[in-house]
């Protein structure tokens, strides 16, 4: 199988310093970068078969890191998107899970950068704290006045039950009597 072969993070790309030597030992690369080694491609849905004959594949490692000096065109980004969209998506499973195993994410608050997102972020469907407590005063108060109006319902169907009770009680006292 022909793979793309990565330059190794030891090396220094045109005479200059390498990534090893650039990146402190305390980075989040360093722990990306050992998530992604440690991450059984196969098991998730990546393809990691390729056949001999065309140009060499880049492995969804590379594709993932986006290091050792390859540049993937954005056709090659897309198609790997498409081609392996359900591993990603698996993948992104355990990257949550792994994150709030190690508590670096809460999964309380959702807050989103500068990305578009299709007009899905509109001001009428965005929320933040204050918005979402907004909408939930507004659902206790109907819930309020819908169980006040339940009340009141109620004991109108009650003073008119115990109205139509004294009439018949009357009723059978005039019948009694007459």
């Amino acid at each position: 199988m022909k793979l793309k072969q990565a330059y190794s993070r030891d090396e220094p790309p045109n005479g200059g310093a390498s990534l090893e030597e650039l990146i402190c030992l305390d980075n989040e690369v360093r722990f990306i970068n050992a998530f992604i080694d440690s991450l059984p491609l196969g098991e998730l849905g990546f393809r990691t078969d390729f056949p001999d004959n065309g140009r060499p594949a880049y492995h969804p490692t590379v594709l993932l890191k986006l290091l050792g000096q390859l540049a993937p065109d954005h056709n090659t980004i897309a198609k790997f998107r498409k081609n392996n969209s359900q591993a990603i998506t698996r993948l992104f499973r355990d990257t949550v899970r792994t994150a709030q195993h190690f508590n670096l994410v809460g999964g309380q608050l959702l807050a989103g950068d500068s990305t578009k997102l299709r007009a899905h972020n509109s001001k009428k469907n965005n929320y933040n704290r204050a918005k979402i407590a907004r909408h939930l005063a507004y659902i206790e108060d109907r819930l309020a006045d819908c169980q006040l109006a339940y009340v009141h319902d109620h004991l109108a169907r009650l003073q008119v039950v115990q109205v139509e009770l004294v009439w018949l009680r009357l009723q059978q006292v005039i019948f009694i009597y007459s």
